[in-house]
Protein backbone atom coordinates (compact mmCIF):
# COMPACT_ATOMS: atom_id res chain seq x y z
CA UNK A 1 0.00 0.00 0.00
CA UNK A 2 1.81 2.88 -0.84
CA UNK A 3 -0.96 4.93 -0.72
CA UNK A 4 -0.34 7.13 2.44
CA UNK A 5 -4.37 7.49 3.13
CA UNK A 6 -3.98 3.60 3.38
CA UNK A 7 -0.84 3.55 5.42
CA UNK A 8 -1.04 1.13 8.09
CA UNK A 9 1.92 0.98 10.60
CA UNK A 10 2.68 -2.05 12.96
CA UNK A 11 3.19 -1.64 16.77
CA UNK A 12 6.94 -3.80 16.33
CA UNK A 13 7.61 -1.70 13.14
CA UNK A 14 7.14 1.56 15.64
CA UNK A 15 9.12 -0.31 18.40
CA UNK A 16 11.98 -1.37 15.98
CA UNK A 17 12.14 2.47 15.56
CA UNK A 18 11.83 3.62 19.09
CA UNK A 19 8.40 5.34 18.53
CA UNK A 20 5.17 5.35 20.48
CA UNK A 21 1.88 5.86 18.59
CA UNK A 22 -0.46 8.41 19.72
CA UNK A 23 -3.33 5.64 19.85
CA UNK A 24 -3.26 1.70 19.16
CA UNK A 25 -5.99 1.11 16.58
CA UNK A 26 -7.39 -2.51 17.83
CA UNK A 27 -9.10 -3.86 14.63
CA UNK A 28 -10.76 -6.90 15.87
CA UNK A 29 -11.73 -10.06 14.51
CA UNK A 30 -15.03 -8.44 12.02
CA UNK A 31 -12.07 -5.45 11.30
CA UNK A 32 -9.48 -7.84 9.89
CA UNK A 33 -11.36 -10.79 8.62
CA UNK A 34 -14.64 -9.77 7.45
CA UNK A 35 -14.73 -8.73 3.80
CA UNK A 36 -17.62 -6.21 4.94
CA UNK A 37 -15.97 -4.77 7.90
CA UNK A 38 -12.66 -4.31 6.12
CA UNK A 39 -14.06 -1.45 4.42
CA UNK A 40 -15.29 0.31 8.03
CA UNK A 41 -11.34 -0.41 8.99
CA UNK A 42 -10.28 0.94 5.37
CA UNK A 43 -11.92 4.32 6.19
CA UNK A 44 -11.38 4.68 9.96
CA UNK A 45 -7.84 4.54 8.88
CA UNK A 46 -8.23 6.99 5.98
CA UNK A 47 -9.39 9.03 8.58
CA UNK A 48 -7.03 8.54 11.21
CA UNK A 49 -4.02 9.09 8.24
CA UNK A 50 -5.57 12.16 7.24
CA UNK A 51 -5.78 13.76 10.06
CA UNK A 52 -2.11 13.11 10.69
CA UNK A 53 -2.96 10.70 14.14
CA UNK A 54 0.05 8.35 14.67
CA UNK A 55 -1.27 4.92 15.35
CA UNK A 56 -0.26 1.46 15.01
CA UNK A 57 -2.22 -1.65 14.48
CA UNK A 58 -0.79 -5.32 16.64
CA UNK A 59 -1.46 -7.06 13.28
CA UNK A 60 -0.78 -10.73 13.62
CA UNK A 61 0.08 -10.07 17.48
CA UNK A 62 -3.98 -9.12 17.67
CA UNK A 63 -6.35 -11.73 18.76
CA UNK A 64 -9.75 -12.12 19.67
CA UNK A 65 -10.68 -10.38 22.85
CA UNK A 66 -12.62 -13.57 24.01
CA UNK A 67 -16.09 -11.53 24.07
CA UNK A 68 -17.69 -14.45 21.95
CA UNK A 69 -16.33 -17.36 23.87
CA UNK A 70 -17.01 -15.24 27.09
CA UNK A 71 -21.05 -14.95 25.80
CA UNK A 72 -21.27 -18.33 24.92
CA UNK A 73 -20.09 -19.60 27.95
CA UNK A 74 -16.74 -20.59 27.44
CA UNK A 75 -14.77 -18.94 30.62
CA UNK A 76 -11.85 -20.63 30.16
CA UNK A 77 -11.24 -19.84 26.76
CA UNK A 78 -11.77 -16.04 27.38
CA UNK A 79 -9.47 -16.04 30.55
CA UNK A 80 -6.95 -17.61 28.06
CA UNK A 81 -7.72 -14.98 25.29
CA UNK A 82 -7.54 -12.24 27.18
CA UNK A 83 -4.41 -13.23 29.09
CA UNK A 84 -2.37 -13.62 26.04
CA UNK A 85 -3.42 -9.74 24.77
CA UNK A 86 -2.85 -8.07 28.22
CA UNK A 87 0.88 -9.66 27.74
CA UNK A 88 1.27 -8.68 24.16
CA UNK A 89 -0.55 -4.92 25.38
CA UNK A 90 1.66 -4.44 28.39
CA UNK A 91 4.60 -5.31 26.31
CA UNK A 92 4.38 -2.70 23.74
CA UNK A 93 3.65 -0.45 27.05
CA UNK A 94 -0.17 0.38 25.44
CA UNK A 95 -1.84 3.28 27.11
CA UNK A 96 -4.71 4.55 25.12
CA UNK A 97 -7.04 1.78 22.47
CA UNK A 98 -9.53 3.03 19.82
CA UNK A 99 -11.73 0.34 18.24
CA UNK A 100 -14.15 -0.20 15.96
CA UNK A 101 -16.28 -2.91 17.66
CA UNK A 102 -18.02 -2.29 20.83
CA UNK A 103 -17.70 -5.94 21.77
CA UNK A 104 -14.27 -5.41 21.67
CA UNK A 105 -14.55 -2.11 23.46
CA UNK A 106 -16.51 -3.53 25.92
CA UNK A 107 -14.38 -6.33 26.72
CA UNK A 108 -10.91 -4.58 27.10
CA UNK A 109 -12.75 -1.42 28.98
CA UNK A 110 -15.02 -3.34 31.23
CA UNK A 111 -13.26 -6.88 31.38
CA UNK A 112 -10.14 -6.74 31.59
CA UNK A 113 -9.37 -4.81 33.97
CA UNK A 114 -10.11 -7.74 36.29
CA UNK A 115 -7.71 -9.79 34.60
CA UNK A 116 -4.90 -6.78 35.22
CA UNK A 117 -5.21 -5.28 31.96
CA UNK A 118 -5.88 -1.53 32.22
CA UNK A 119 -5.84 0.89 29.37
CA UNK A 120 -7.89 3.87 28.61
CA UNK A 121 -10.01 2.34 25.78
CA UNK A 122 -12.37 4.53 23.52
CA UNK A 123 -14.91 3.42 20.84
CA UNK A 124 -14.16 4.41 17.52
CA UNK A 125 -17.86 7.09 17.57
CA UNK A 126 -16.43 8.70 20.31
CA UNK A 127 -13.28 9.17 18.97
CA UNK A 128 -15.07 10.98 15.57
CA UNK A 129 -16.71 13.45 17.74
CA UNK A 130 -13.77 14.60 19.03
CA UNK A 131 -11.80 15.02 16.28
CA UNK A 132 -14.98 16.77 14.78
CA UNK A 133 -15.11 18.86 18.15
CA UNK A 134 -11.14 19.71 17.99
CA UNK A 135 -11.70 21.00 14.37
CA UNK A 136 -9.50 18.27 13.38
CA UNK A 137 -12.47 16.81 10.92
CA UNK A 138 -13.76 19.06 8.82
CA UNK A 139 -16.80 18.45 6.46
CA UNK A 140 -17.29 20.74 3.70
CA UNK A 141 -20.64 22.11 3.19
CA UNK A 142 -22.13 18.84 4.86
CA UNK A 143 -20.80 16.75 2.25
CA UNK A 144 -22.43 13.70 0.51
CA UNK A 145 -24.97 12.87 3.07
CA UNK A 146 -26.53 16.82 3.76
CA UNK A 147 -30.08 16.46 4.06
CA UNK A 148 -29.84 12.24 3.23
CA UNK A 149 -32.71 11.16 6.07
CA UNK A 150 -30.13 8.85 7.97
CA UNK A 151 -31.30 7.02 10.83
CA UNK A 152 -29.29 5.52 13.59
CA UNK A 153 -29.06 1.47 14.95
CA UNK A 154 -27.58 1.85 18.67
CA UNK A 155 -25.81 -0.60 19.00
CA UNK A 156 -26.46 -2.98 22.69
CA UNK A 157 -22.93 -2.86 23.82
CA UNK A 158 -21.98 0.89 22.73
CA UNK A 159 -25.53 1.93 24.06
CA UNK A 160 -27.00 0.26 26.69
CA UNK A 161 -23.61 -1.86 28.23
CA UNK A 162 -21.75 1.78 28.39
CA UNK A 163 -24.46 4.77 27.98
CA UNK A 164 -23.12 6.15 24.62
CA UNK A 165 -25.86 7.59 22.77
CA UNK A 166 -24.90 11.10 21.57
CA UNK A 167 -21.23 10.40 20.10
CA UNK A 168 -22.75 8.83 17.29
CA UNK A 169 -25.66 11.34 16.75
CA UNK A 170 -22.90 14.09 16.87
CA UNK A 171 -20.98 12.69 14.24
CA UNK A 172 -24.34 12.00 11.82
CA UNK A 173 -25.29 15.40 12.75
CA UNK A 174 -21.44 16.63 11.83
CA UNK A 175 -23.01 15.19 8.22
CA UNK A 176 -25.87 17.94 7.98
CA UNK A 177 -28.20 15.01 7.48
CA UNK A 178 -31.45 14.45 8.78
CA UNK A 179 -31.63 12.16 11.70
CA UNK A 180 -34.52 10.86 12.40
CA UNK A 181 -34.87 7.97 15.05
CA UNK A 182 -36.56 4.96 15.06
CA UNK A 183 -39.39 3.54 17.21
CA UNK A 184 -36.67 2.25 19.60
CA UNK A 185 -33.99 3.94 20.18
CA UNK A 186 -31.14 4.91 22.62
CA UNK A 187 -31.55 3.24 25.91
CA UNK A 188 -34.95 1.51 24.49
CA UNK A 189 -32.79 0.07 21.10
CA UNK A 190 -33.99 -3.30 19.98
CA UNK A 191 -31.00 -5.52 19.57
CA UNK A 192 -29.84 -6.48 15.82
CA UNK A 193 -30.05 -9.92 16.65
CA UNK A 194 -26.12 -10.82 16.53
CA UNK A 195 -24.87 -10.20 20.25
CA UNK A 196 -24.35 -12.45 22.82
CA UNK A 197 -22.72 -15.10 20.09
CA UNK A 198 -26.26 -15.17 18.76
CA UNK A 199 -24.04 -13.99 15.46
CA UNK A 200 -22.39 -17.43 15.25
CA UNK A 201 -25.56 -19.78 15.51
CA UNK A 202 -28.98 -20.30 13.78
CA UNK A 203 -31.79 -18.20 15.42
CA UNK A 204 -34.20 -20.36 17.51
CA UNK A 205 -37.46 -21.08 15.75
CA UNK A 206 -39.93 -18.25 16.07
CA UNK A 207 -42.11 -15.74 14.76
CA UNK A 208 -39.87 -13.70 12.84
CA UNK A 209 -35.89 -13.02 13.36
CA UNK A 210 -34.99 -10.05 15.70
CA UNK A 211 -32.62 -8.78 12.75
CA UNK A 212 -36.12 -8.60 10.30
CA UNK A 213 -37.92 -6.87 13.17
CA UNK A 214 -35.65 -4.02 13.63
CA UNK A 215 -34.80 -3.59 9.90
CA UNK A 216 -38.57 -2.82 9.39
CA UNK A 217 -37.96 -0.18 11.94
CA UNK A 218 -35.37 1.25 10.19
CA UNK A 219 -37.12 1.10 7.01
CA UNK A 220 -40.59 2.79 8.76
CA UNK A 221 -38.25 5.92 9.44
CA UNK A 222 -38.55 6.55 5.19
CA UNK A 223 -34.12 6.88 5.57
CA UNK A 224 -32.58 5.76 2.79
CA UNK A 225 -29.18 5.34 4.98
CA UNK A 226 -29.02 2.99 8.26
CA UNK A 227 -25.75 4.01 9.87
CA UNK A 228 -24.26 1.78 12.39
CA UNK A 229 -21.18 1.96 14.64
CA UNK A 230 -20.38 -2.23 15.10
CA UNK A 231 -19.27 -4.38 12.70
CA UNK A 232 -21.86 -7.21 14.17
CA UNK A 233 -24.91 -4.75 13.72
CA UNK A 234 -23.73 -4.24 9.62
CA UNK A 235 -23.89 -8.23 9.28
CA UNK A 236 -27.80 -8.14 10.69
CA UNK A 237 -29.05 -4.75 9.36
CA UNK A 238 -27.63 -5.67 5.83
CA UNK A 239 -29.32 -9.10 6.10
CA UNK A 240 -32.12 -7.30 6.99
CA UNK A 241 -32.37 -4.97 4.06
CA UNK A 242 -31.99 -8.34 2.21
CA UNK A 243 -34.27 -9.98 3.38
CA UNK A 244 -37.05 -7.03 2.57
CA UNK A 245 -35.15 -6.90 -0.62
CA UNK A 246 -34.65 -3.11 -0.55
CA UNK A 247 -30.62 -3.49 -1.34
CA UNK A 248 -31.10 -1.37 -4.11
CA UNK A 249 -32.87 1.84 -2.72
CA UNK A 250 -31.66 1.70 1.32
CA UNK A 251 -27.95 0.72 2.61
CA UNK A 252 -26.54 0.31 5.87
CA UNK A 253 -23.03 2.40 6.19
CA UNK A 254 -20.60 2.82 9.72
CA UNK A 255 -19.93 6.54 11.00
CA UNK A 256 -16.10 6.12 9.90
CA UNK A 257 -17.43 5.06 6.64
CA UNK A 258 -20.02 7.82 5.90
CA UNK A 259 -17.65 10.51 7.48
CA UNK A 260 -14.79 9.50 5.31
CA UNK A 261 -17.31 10.21 2.31
CA UNK A 262 -17.92 13.01 3.76
CA UNK A 263 -14.33 14.48 3.78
Amino acid sequence: MSDTTNKVPTMAEMAANGETPEILFWVGCAGSFDDRSKKITIAFVKILNKVGIKFAVLGTEEGCTGDPARRAGNEFLFQMQAMSNIQVLDMYNVKKIVTACPHCFNTLKNEYPELGGNYEVIHHSVFLQQLIDEGRVKIEGGGTFKGRRITFHDSCYLGRSNGIYEAPRAVLEALDADLVEMKRSKAKGLCCGAGGSQMYKEPEPGRKDVNVERTEEALATGADTIAVACPFCMVMMTDGVKNKEKEESVRVLDLAELLAQGL
